[in-house]
Formats: structure tokens, C-alpha cells, sequence
């Protein structure tokens, strides 16, 4: 029994200390940055804000093993032994809170420009950013959904594969740490915090495996960064016909695919 648990948490808690690594790793790649005043950032300092490629190798690599452990006898069994540890050796009530940790780095953001603690994007840019993300996000868990049925450990259907709900804390949670890490990582350390706290709690409610909610990290992430290189290359094209301030985004919801036309009044 005590080596099943080191064999979950030691894994568990290596993905957090990755994302951990990662915004320390951030961090020292924007120094070269410090110069640039919050207006600059403020004002979408493009020049300034590049995604390495090489930051998708682990989340995709999570949604890989998500992937793999569909068919994969062996990663089958190790999510059913972090079931039984979870939840089948101590079965307890389901908690609601993981209905609302998902959004909750995604909404610090919001309220941090509000109480005056700029980040890196005007208010309305970084809400566009974040519907980017869960638009990219929403299409990716839908259609893997469709097209992998996967019975949830409750059995209650089988559209477990992958986490929804730690897709969309892994968005909200890189999203925060895009917008604040040259603020502080901590910032976004603590949002990464939420999203691992999501992801587990799915486990704990009985409502994913292991696997599903890798899969869910991966993808969340994948679609926050996605998001803002998609939006480094429409956002200078829209700034050329300043007079207008409109913003078109793609948006996907319920299955159906639309846009979403943002507009600022002068």
C-alpha cells in the first residue's frame, strides 16, 4: 500500500515541479525585458513576447501518454491502482469546488488589472487571449471526446478521456503565468497550484483517471500558447487600422463553431 502511493504522488507531484522549473526557466528568458516599461507591455509589445517551440515538448508529450494509456494495458492498470488508492480504498462524498478552481487563475488575472497590478496585456486583449485559449481548448477536448469513448470510473458515461475541467484549469493557469511572470512567477506558480488542485479533485470525485487528466494539463496548456501566438500575429494587423478597435475571434461552444466580434467604441 505505501509503495502504491509513492508511485502516485512521486508522479503527480514531478508534473508540478516541471511546470515549477518551467516559470523559474521563464522568468530568467525575460530579463532581457526588465527595460521595457508597463506601458510597452501594455500597448502589446510583440517584438518582446516569443514562444519557444521547445516549451511544447512536455505538454504535448503529456497529451501523448493520455493517448497511449487508451490502449496500453500496463498504463490501464496504473490508473486503476491511483483509482483505488483515490477513491475505491476510501470511498467518500463528491466536492463541487473543481466546478469553479478551473477559472480561478483566469480570473485573477482579471482582478489583478483591476486593483491596478498590470500585466502584460490591456484588459481587453488579455480577454480575448483567454477566448482564444478555450476556444482552441474546447475544440480539441470535444472532438478527442466524439472520437475516444473512454467510461469514466463512476460509469457514468464514457466521455472521460480527456479532463475537461483540467483543460480549462491548465488554461486558465498558464494564462496567468504568461500575463504575470514578469511580475513575479509566484503568481503563476500559485495558479499552477489551482489547476493541479482541479485535476486531482476530478480523481477524487471519481469522475476521471490518471491519464484523462495528463491528457487535460497537456492540452490546456497547448491551447493557451497557441493562443498567443495565434493572437501575436492578428493583433498587429488589427493595430494598423487603429480608429476601429475591433477584434475578431474564432469561438467554439456546444459544438458549434462561430466568431466573436469585439468591439471598442471611441
Amino acid at each position: 500500500m505505501i509503495k502504491k502511493r509513492k508511485d502516485f504522488y512521486l508522479l503527480f507531484f514531478l508534473l508540478f515541479f516541471y511546470q515549477y522549473a518551467f516559470a523559474q526557466n521563464t522568468q530568467l528568458n525575460n530579463k532581457y525585458s526588465d527595460s521595457v516599461s508597463s506601458i510597452q507591455f501594455n500597448t502589446l509589445s510583440y517584438k518582446n513576447e516569443r514562444i519557444k517551440p521547445i516549451s511544447f515538448i512536455i505538454p504535448a508529450s503529456m497529451v501523448a501518454y493520455g493517448v497511449w494509456a487508451v490502449n496500453n494495458d500496463y498504463l490501464k492498470k496504473f490508473d486503476r491502482r491511483v483509482n483505488k488508492e483515490i477513491f475505491l480504498d476510501n470511498p467518500h462524498p463528491a466536492v463541487r469546488i473543481d466546478d469553479y478552481l478551473q477559472y480561478t487563475p483566469a480570473a485573477a488575472v482579471f482582478g489583478l488589472n483591476a486593483f491596478g497590478i498590470k500585466g502584460k496585456h490591456k484588459m481587453l486583449d488579455a480577454g480575448a487571449i483567454y477566448l482564444m485559449s478555450n476556444a482552441i481548448m474546447s475544440g480539441i477536448v470535444v472532438s478527442i471526446k466524439k472520437t475516444t469513448p473512454v467510461m469514466r470510473p463512476d460509469m457514468s458515461n464514457d466521455n472521460s478521456f480527456p479532463s475537461g475541467h483540467t483543460a480549462a484549469a491548465f488554461v486558465s493557469a498558464e494564462f496567468l503565468l504568461n500575463e504575470y511572470i514578469d511580475v513575479s512567477p509566484w503568481i503563476g506558480i500559485a495558479g499552477y497550484g489551482a489547476a493541479f488542485l482541479t485535476g486531482y479533485l476530478r480523481m477524487y470525485n471519481n469522475k476521471h483517471w490518471f491519464s484523462d487528466i495528463v491528457a487535460g494539463a497537456g492540452i490546456g496548456v497547448i491551447s493557451t500558447k497557441l493562443a498567443y501566438l495565434l493572437y501575436n500575429e492578428i493583433q498587429p494587423r488589427l493595430l494598423k487600422n487603429k480608429g476601429k478597435n475591433t477584434i475578431i475571434l474564432p469561438s467554439y461552444q456546444n459544438g458549434s463553431w462561430g466568431v466573436n466580434l469585439v468591439k471598442t467604441l471611441e
